[in-house]
């Protein structure tokens, strides 16, 4: 048990940049952790760019640097994979504590490899090992011995014996991936909130004398430009996910169609060619709507003309005008057969005996459907509106990015789009983004738990 977290905190520091054993010399990042130095050469060599035009006999250095994180790096996955064997019985506790002792014998040598290249950096690049390597080095070394003393205190197997785990620890590790990939993707960027309370420029590192407090959050709010752009997009967001929310049945009832067909063959075909869109990214989808509505060239342009309705073309895609009705009916075709399929799994769930009752009691094909297919599916259908209510906020921005333009900009603009723009745009303004982006995740969350507590009054059942 303690040689595990004595393993997880060593895992854990490859996430803290300021624990980086590769921060050997000045152009390397402060805020680079580890784990992004030993997967990104860009990250580690971006800093001594302008050192190598002066000194190129610096590359082979850096390179060596590189060399030595991967080599580090690849200990610490060996160490995560005996920390996994170590939850196995008495087998997989000998495998776990040897790949232990040698995975953490390949992290002290890494360790040690970097102290010749501190000193190759030279005085000019402040080069030595940070306090995060000696603690690394520390930590690495007391792994060694306790996988060691593990290894030899543990009796030998017996030839009989096979590598077995509980079954709870299997399932454990069955989640672990996602646990993992959850924690990167979803909790690791976090830490960007923090630009939030600085007075940051890109290519800048964050320093002390840049720390604003809650400068940008009283921006937010008392400057009138700021202020009127975030009601407005606010207005185009909780618009266009109303519509969303308004039409989610839409899916359901789609479902409900595919299931009445009676040719399976015919079934699978509709069903593939109403998936397929959801697949198929908004660039591709506007190129698309861009051949149909084009003012030259344009298929339905075309048509009119030719059938002598219009006297010129109209441009369906720079007007404004029912923009929040055109985005709702490409999002429908594109996701009403994905959003399809999980009301087909629960329509495949409702007891069969059911329908026959039904027809036993001369129930027509409608009255089934009403009576039975409908009742069935709104659990699902609930537990699905009250997600899209708690996400209210968060309808993405690849679909309103490409189909905006000058003309459509202000109705168009959702929060995700205006936090991209303004954080990633020609203003720059990381900070107010990250305080929008802030907010915007603080009040879904807070969402999420009403439409929770929503569910237990209505329906007696949470969500989460």
């Amino acid at each position: 048990m303690l040689l595990r977290i004595f393993i997880i905190l060593l895992l854990a520091s490859a996430f803290i940049p300021a624990l980086n054993p590769a921060r050997i010399a000045k152009p390397v990042n402060d805020h680079a952790s580890f784990f992004s130095t030993a997967i990104s050469y860009s990250d580690l060599s971006g800093g001594f760019a302008k050192y190598i035009r002066k000194t190129p006999e610096l590359a082979g250095t850096v390179n060596w640097l590189y060399a030595v994180s991967v080599v580090i790096f690849l200990g610490f996955s060996g160490l995560a994979a005996g920390a996994c064997f170590s939850l196995g019985e008495l087998r997989m506790k000998r495998m776990g504590a040897m790949i232990s002792a040698v995975s953490g014998t390949v992290v002290v040598l890494g360790l040690l490899g970097l102290f010749p290249l501190a000193g190759q950096m030279g005085e000019a690049l402040e080069g030595t090992v940070p306090l995060g390597g000696y603690l690394l080095l520390l930590l690495a070394g007391i792994i060694v011995v306790f996988a060691a003393i593990e290894y030899f205190s543990l009796p030998r197997p017996t030839p009989d014996q096979k590598f077995s785990m509980q079954p709870k620890y299997r399932l454990f590790l069955l989640l672990l991936p996602f646990l993992i990939l959850t924690f990167i993707f979803s909790y690791l960027p976090l830490w960007g909130w923090r630009y939030a309370f600085y007075n940051y420029k890109p290519g800048i590192p964050l320093k002390s004398e840049n720390f604003v407090g809650f400068y940008w959050f009283q921006t937010l709010f008392e400057n009138p430009a700021t202020r009127a752009d975030l009601f407005r997009v606010l207005r185009n967001t909780l618009a266009m996910s109303g519509l969303g929310i308004a039409t989610s049945w839409c899916s359901m009832a789609f479902a409900i169609f595919l299931s009445e067909i009676p040719s399976p063959r015919y079934r699978r075909i509709v069903q593939t060619l109403t998936t397929i869109p959801n697949f198929i990214s908004w660039v591709l989808v506007y190129s698309f709507a861009f051949a149909i509505f084009s003012v030259d060239g344009g298929l339905v342009n075309r048509i009119l003309l030719n059938l002598g309705l219009i006297d010129h073309g109209i441009n369906f895609l720079l007007s404004s005008e029912h923009i929040w009705l055109k985005m709702l009916a490409w999002g429908l075709w594109k996701g009403l057969g994905w959003g399809a399929i999980m009301y087909l799994a629960a329509i495949a769930g409702i007891d069969q005996q059911l329908y026959e009752a039904a027809t036993v009691d001369g129930a027509g094909r409608f009255r089934k459907i009403w009576h039975i297919t409908v009742p069935g599916l709104l659990p699902t259908y609930f537990v699905l509106l009250l997600l899209s209510i708690a996400s209210i906020l968060s309808n993405g921005m690849d679909q309103y990015l490409v189909f905006r333009n000058a003309m459509n900009k202000d109705t168009i603009e959702v929060l995700d789009l205006y936090v991209y723009t303004l954080g990633l745009g020609s203003t720059n303004s990381i900070p107010l983004a990250t305080v929008i982006s802030m907010m915007k995740s603080i009040i879904s969350v807070i969402l999420l738990f009403v439409a929770n507590g929503l569910s237990k009054l209505f329906r007696g059942e949470s969500i989460v």
